[in-house]
C-alpha cells in the first residue's frame, strides 16, 4: 500500500462558476521510504500540490480529489483535529523560504520545542527541559556548528543555510514518515546547496522516511530521488524512474527541461530554452497546455487534451511523444 496516494487532485481559486485551476487532475503515489521528485517551471503548481496535501490551502482556494490518502486514511474525510494530528508529525514540510517560515519573534529552541510540545513524546510534551535537550540533539543532527550557542539565536541571526537546517530540524523533530521539501535549496549558494541535499539524503536513509522533493532544477532532482514526476501548468506530463527519464525522456517538455541544464550547453553562446512561459491559471489554451510552446505541436494538439497513458512504472501525457532511444521511429499521429 502506498504511503501517500493522490488521485485526481485539483486546486482551484476564484469564483466557483469560473474556477482558475492551479492544479488539474494530479495523480501521484509515494511508497514507504521512497524518494520522489516533483519538477517543473515556476507556476507549474508544484507548491500548491504540496500545500493541498498538507491541508494548507485556505479559502478562496478549493481542493477537490478522488482520493488523498496517507497510510490508507483519507485525509479529506478526517476532522480538522484528526488531520492536525497527522500533519506535522507523520507528514512534515520544509518550506521554500526558511527566513519567511521561521517566526522572527521566537528563538530557535522555542520553535523546535513547539513542534515537540504538540507532537512529541509524552515527556517532550510535558517538560520544557526535555524539549530543549531534544532541540539540541536535532541541531547537532542537522550539522549546525556550535549547536548549543544556536539554541537561543533569533532567525535574523542565522545565515540562509543555517535557517534551512533549523527548518529541517523542526520538520524531522517528530520522526515523520513522509517529508515534503519545497525547493529547499533555491536561495542557497552551490556549496551550501550540496550540503543540504546531502543532509536530506542522509536523514531519509537514517530515519526511513519517504521524501517528496519539489524543485525546478532537474539536476538537483537527478541526484536526490529515484522517481520523478514532471508537472506543467498543473498537470503531470511525464513520470518515471530517474535513469529512464534522463536517458530517454518521452515528453517534449521533459526533453526541454533536460536540454536547458547548463552541462548540456557547454560551448553554446546561449542556454537552450523553451520559448514562451507557463500559461497562467486564468488563461489556459484549449487542447494540450504545452501546445503554444511545443516544437512537435500538430493540429490535434491545439484542439484536444491528451489523457495520461499509464505504463509499467511510468506515465505519459502526449499525442506525439519522442521515440525512445533504440526504438524504431514512427509517427504517433497516424
Amino acid at each position: 500500500m502506498a504511503l501517500l496516494d493522490i488521485e485526481g487532485l485539483s486546486v482551484a481559486f476564484g469564483r466557483p462558476d469560473s474556477p482558475i485551476r492551479a492544479v488539474d487532475g494530479v495523480d501521484l503515489a509515494i511508497e514507504p521510504g521512497e524518494t520522489v521528485g516533483l519538477v517543473g517551471e515556476s507556476g507549474s503548481g508544484k507548491s500548491v500540490t504540496a500545500l493541498a496535501v498538507m491541508g494548507l490551502v485556505d479559502p478562496p482556494g478549493r481542493v477537490v480529489a478522488r482520493r488523498i490518502a496517507f497510510a490508507g486514511r483519507d485525509l479529506a474525510a478526517l476532522t480538522p483535529a484528526a488531520r492536525r494530528a497527522i500533519v506535522g508529525k507523520d507528514i512534515a514540510m520544509i518550506f521554500q523560504d526558511p527566513l519567511a517560515a521561521l517566526d522572527p519573534c521566537y528563538t530557535v529552541a522555542f520553535q523546535i520545542g513547539e513542534a515537540l510540545r504538540r507532537h512529541g513524546t509524552p515527556d517532550e510534551r510535558r517538560s520544557a527541559r526535555r524539549r530543549r535537550a531534544r532541540a539540541l540533539e536535532l541541531l547537532a543532527q542537522v550539522e549546525i556548528p556550535d549547536a548549543r550557542a544556536r539554541l537561543d539565536a533569533w532567525p535574523h541571526q542565522l545565515s540562509g543555510g543555517m535557517a534551512q537546517r533549523v527548518m529541517i530540524a523542526i520538520a524531522i523533530a517528530c520522526k515523520p514518515r513522509l517529508l515534503i521539501a519545497d525547493e529547499p535549496t533555491t536561495a542557497l549558494d552551490v556549496t551550501v546547496q550540496a550540503q543540504v541535499l546531502e543532509l536530506l539524503a542522509r536523514l531519509t536513509r537514517e530515519h526511513g522516511m519517504a521524501l517528496l522533493l519539489i524543485s525546478h532544477d532537474l539536476a538537483v532532482v537527478a541526484q536526490s530521488v529515484s522517481r520523478v514526476a514532471v508537472l506543467y501548468a498543473g498537470q503531470v506530463m511525464e513520470e518515471g524512474r530517474v535513469p529512464a527519464i534522463f536517458a530517454s525522456p518521452r515528453h517534449p517538455y521533459t526533453r526541454a527541461l533536460i536540454d536547458a541544464l547548463p552541462e548540456h550547453n557547454v560551448g553554446r553562446a546561449r542556454l537552450a530554452a523553451l520559448p514562451g512561459v507557463v500559461p497562467s491559471a486564468s488563461a489556459r489554451p484549449p487542447g494540450c497546455l504545452l501546445a503554444p510552446r511545443c516544437p512537435r505541436v500538430r493540429e490535434r494538439c491545439r484542439i484536444e487534451l491528451p489523457r495520461p497513458a499509464h505504463g509499467e512504472g511510468s506515465v505519459l501525457r502526449c499525442f506525439y511523444p519522442l521515440v525512445p532511444r533504440g526504438a524504431v521511429a514512427a509517427d504517433m499521429g497516424t
